[in-house]
């Protein structure tokens, strides 16, 4: 399966299968698939993609990362965060690109990072928004 990876497609290059049981501390240097359980802390510069069923208890810091499974634990990703429709995170997240699919469950708070292109919809001025809305990149 491929995942998205700072706006390409990369192939996990690890996989830790869906009969794993992990606890530890973790890290890769380029992309890593969790189908599995895992719990302790994850860090890399890299690509987490958490796949459908996989539980994972950890705080996560890394490049990018996918949820599809679930997350009870802090995600910091500095390039981008995606949790797919099947996914559930419960914990904070920080990232400056965010991409939430209808039917997620999300329970924690969400910071923005700088270099995104964020924006509080409920405080901005409404010609602000418009602006923002209508432009294309």
């Amino acid at each position: 399966m491929a995942i998205i990876s700072s706006n390409r497609l990369e192939v996990p290059t690890t996989t830790l299968g869906s009969a794993t049981s992990f606890a530890g501390d973790l890290s890769f240097t380029t992309s890593l698939r969790i189908e599995g359980r895992y719990s302790g802390k994850i860090e890399s510069r890299g690509t987490l993609h958490i796949a459908p069923g996989a539980h994972v208890e950890a705080d996560i810091v890394v490049g990018a990362v996918v949820v599809a499974g679930t997350v009870v634990g802090n995600i910091t990703a500095s390039k981008r965060l995606e949790i797919e429709a099947t996914g559930t995170v419960i914990g904070n997240i920080k990232t400056p690109k965010l991409k939430v699919a209808e039917g997620v469950s999300f329970r924690g708070k969400c910071d923005m990072l700088e270099g995104g292109d964020a924006i509080d919809i409920f405080s901005a001025a409404p010609d602000k928004l418009k602006k923002i809305l209508t432009h294309t990149h």
